[in-house]
């Protein structure tokens, strides 16, 4: 087991959610669900407009969440559902919260059919000095744990 890895995530549906608990199982990682201080609406039409003018504004939500001692951890995987082609902004917030110098970033997402945006490329905008990994994209909750495998052996982290 790596004591190394942290998986951070935030997700609205429970599909990156599902994503990230594969990605522990595999890894052996700390796993850390991201939550904003505010919640978003249950409803997908209200998420998705909400959403985007967060976006466009570049809006950072407040976290609740708190990573303590995020210096003991090589690695961070960050996963995100693709909202408008980008990260969530709760995971925004995140990323330029916490400082990622020197470490190694592994990006993942969910969709419900946009790939993977631009994701790979604001984590990489976000996160400066770190090494940042190619990313997982996933459709919706159709991950299977041996698609993880193969992408961490790939990646050379599992």
């Amino acid at each position: 087991m790596n004591k190394n890895i942290l998986i951070v995530y935030y997700s609205h549906s429970g599909n990156t959610g599902k994503l990230a608990k594969l990605i522990k199982e595999a890894t052996g990682g700390t796993i850390c669900e991201v939550s904003p201080e505010k919640a978003y609406p249950g409803d997908y039409s209200t998420v998705v407009e909400q959403a985007k003018k967060e976006i466009q504004a570049g809006f950072r939500p407040v976290l609740k969440t708190k990573v303590m001692d995020l210096a003991s951890y090589d690695i961070v995987f960050v996963g995100t559902p693709n909202w408008w082609s980008t990260i969530a902004p709760p995971i925004a917030t995140f990323l330029e919260n916490y400082n990622l110098t020197g470490k190694t970033v592994v990006p993942f997402c969910t969709h419900g059919g946009g790939g993977s945006g631009n994701i790979e490329g604001t984590v990489k905008t976000l996160c400066p000095d770190s090494r940042v990994l190619s990313l997982l994209s996933v459709y919706g909750n159709a991950v299977k744990a041996s698609e993880v495998e193969t992408w961490l052996k790939k990646l050379g982290v599992n």
